[in-house]
């Protein structure tokens, strides 16, 4: 499917969504992108002769960036971690560089010259980046047209909407972003630092409670069955490479964001450790075979984006959950506008795909706000 007109020619515009947690590229008009692989990236300092390079290396400077999937889940000597964003805006140049190179090469297959490009921007991007990404972009890939769009309006388009309150709940923050007439209201943002990352520390701490090792794949040679709750019986891998420290965090990471995917679950109430037992448990089983079943904690975790003060070692006075963010930012924002904010509030990212955190949401929001209050719409 094409991307539209340009200049009088047909041509397949592209689209690049980078954030914080992944990369996301393709054709516009396209169901789904061509491109999906994680924003972080592996680097390497290159050795002295070169060598032939391999899909998904990419070499600048004396450094050899890991981009995608495959390349980064390889263990490597001395293989540092990093991303090339800092609060959702681009701060590494030379590795944000390396993923449009990647992106180009290996996913769109099609020389940069031939397409115009629509990529999205954090809604308090600065003008300093928003000009030197576009030199970029004109400079070093000779686009033919390039348009920077504010995410939030492009998730309210996305839903057939122009004016709407965003919350979009990522790897780093939640953010409730106002939208009126396609456009951004700067002064009714609101920013939590409760999010994907927060509920990966939390799962953490749940392991170090229940004494449990969370053991990436890659250090797993083999590994025998064992009753629930039983001590995991695996073998290492023997000669592994001396990996960094956050290399190997990272692929902690990605087992934590698995049993996140697979466990927890948002209460439809506020958390209440006797309803919380009386859930089903599910069972889940770690790279290493040990499995149990998780019970009331599935709920307990994610309760910390809705109320902070339920989680210890957190002032709740100073975090607001997340339906304190979306009337927060609606309140801030003109009367006049405020019924057609709540009427239409898009949530976004990948701590709403957790299940029930829609309806909790919406349970929250028609409880604080005036009537007509209309449901949350998921922004898929």
């Amino acid at each position: 499917m094409s991307g539209g007109v340009y200049g009088g020619d047909e041509v397949g515009a592209l689209v690049f969504d980078i954030g914080s947690f992944s990369v996301r590229a393709g054709y516009a008009g396209e169901d789904c992108p061509k491109a999906d692989f994680p924003t972080t990236v592996g680097l390497l300092a290159a050795e002295e002769g070169g060598g032939l390079e391999l899909e998904g290396e990419k070499e600048k400077k004396g450094k050899i960036f890991h981009i995608d999937t495959n390349a980064l889940h390889v263990p490597r000597d001395g293989a540092e971690v990093m991303s090339p964003l800092k609060n959702g805006m681009i701060e590494d140049w030379e590795c944000f560089r390396a993923i449009l190179d990647h992106t180009y090469s290996k996913h769109v297959k099609s020389e940069p010259n031939l397409h115009p490009v629509l990529m999205s921007e954090a809604p308090w991007n600065t003008r300093a980046k928003r000009e030197k990404l576009t030199e970029l972009m004109f400079e070093q890939y000779n686009i033919p047209a390039f348009f920077l769009c504010k995410t939030a309006v492009l998730t309210a388009f996305a839903n057939g909407r122009s004016t709407g309150l965003v919350l979009d709940s990522g790897a780093t923050h939640t953010t409730a972003i106002p939208v009126h007439d396609g456009y951004v209201l700067q002064q009714g943002i609101v920013k939590s630092p409760l999010a994907g990352d927060f509920i990966s520390m939390q799962c953490r701490e749940l392991f170090q409670e229940m004494a449990i090792d969370i053991i990436p794949p890659y250090m797993i040679a083999a590994k025998e069955p064992v009753r629930e709750g039983a001590p995991p019986n695996w073998k290492k891998k023997e000669k592994l490479p001396q990996v960094s420290k956050s290399w190997h965090n990272y692929m902690c990471n990605e087992v934590i964001q698995d049993f996140q995917a697979s466990v927890l679950q948002v209460s439809d109430s506020p958390y209440d450790e006797q309803v919380a037992a009386q859930m089903p448990t599910v069972h889940y089983e770690m790279p290493n075979g040990y499995n149990t079943d998780y019970g009331a904690e599935r709920l307990r975790i994610p309760e910390g984006l809705f109320d902070p003060s339920n989680v210890k070692g957190l002032s709740g006075n100073t975090m607001l959950g997340v339906g304190h963010v979306v009337t927060t930012s609606i309140g801030m924002c003109d009367i006049d506008i405020r019924p057609g904010l709540y009427g239409s509030v898009i949530v976004t990212g990948g701590n709403t795909l957790l299940q029930g955190f829609t309806d909790r949401l919406n349970r929250e929001l028609s409880q604080k706000t005036p009537p007509p209050f209309f449901p949350c719409r998921a922004c898929d």
